[in-house]
């Protein structure tokens, strides 16, 4: 059995419970208890022996563990531990000011930064024309040295100018504020899903099919729109959460993170 896992587990019985269920269950336990982040879970070969279940019944269980992010799986290696999310409450900060809130270090890994004609709908969100120039940076960010998220703003020329010769690997938020004197204060932002795939999975050391959070945000500095970026988040090493109202009841201040 893998190291740390205890031999003496609860058996599986016939009854109401289905047996993947209660697999499930004694894997779960396991893995918050006894295994660390990382650790290989048993064999599915190791498991049906000490449970006396069938291989489907094994598989079913671990699913559903990786499902909800409990567990995954290494292509050619095993089923594993899975390190615990990384949660963030909606707001307007930047990454490190986030990273460093938990207790990680932040850092950045510049991909490229060049002066570039943005697509038509980047250059609506920034109200440029046909012919204008905007900045797009392409970005890794890491936390204790592990890529969390892929970033690729787009950010307007007129209002940061030379920002290829600022150091881009803190926070461009807390840059804008200080050299250029353009805090960022409001931002639309939608989020869908995506799987990992190509460049990406690989920039992102995560497995392809592994699920991303995609952030599109447009943000201000004032009237003006200096802003638009696209970040890709590991789903399975982040998180969101979210304070709900009613419709009656005023809302909180929310927020909404990254830069």
């Amino acid at each position: 059995m893998a190291r740390g896992m205890r031999a003496d587990a609860t058996s599986i019985t016939d009854g109401p419970r289905p047996k993947h269920v209660q697999l499930s269950d004694l894997l779960a336990e396991a893995a918050r208890s006894e295994l660390g982040p990382g650790s290989a879970i048993p064999s599915e070969r190791e498991l049906m022996a000490r449970y006396h279940v069938s291989r489907a019944t094994v598989r079913q269980a671990i699913e559903s563990l990786v499902a909800i992010g409990l567990l995954h799986r290494v292509q050619g290696k095993g089923t594993f531990v899975a390190s615990p999310r990384l949660e963030s409450r909606l707001h307007l900060a930047s990454f490190s000011q986030d990273m460093r809130r938990r207790g990680l270090t932040p850092s950045t890994r510049i991909i490229a930064v060049a002066a570039d004609r943005p697509g038509a709908e980047i250059a609506e969100a920034l109200g440029l024309g046909p012919d204008d120039t905007a900045w797009h940076v392409h970005r890794i960010r890491l936390a204790d040295g592990e890529p969390l998220a892929e970033e690729n703003g787009w950010y307007s020329a007129s209002l940061l100018p030379d920002l290829d010769r600022q150091d881009l690997t803190g926070s461009l938020y807390e840059l804008f504020a200080t050299h250029y004197g353009r805090p960022i204060d409001r931002a639309e932002q939608t989020l869908w899903g995506e799987a990992a795939a190509g460049a990406t999975a690989r920039r992102l050391d995560a497995d392809a099919g592994t699920p991303l959070l995609v952030f599109r945000r447009v943000s201000w500095s004032g009237p003006h729109p200096v802003e638009h970026v696209v970040s890709r988040y590991r789903g399975d090493r982040y998180q969101l959460h979210m304070s709900l109202t009613s419709a009656a009841t005023p809302p909180k201040e929310t927020d909404s993170d990254h830069r």
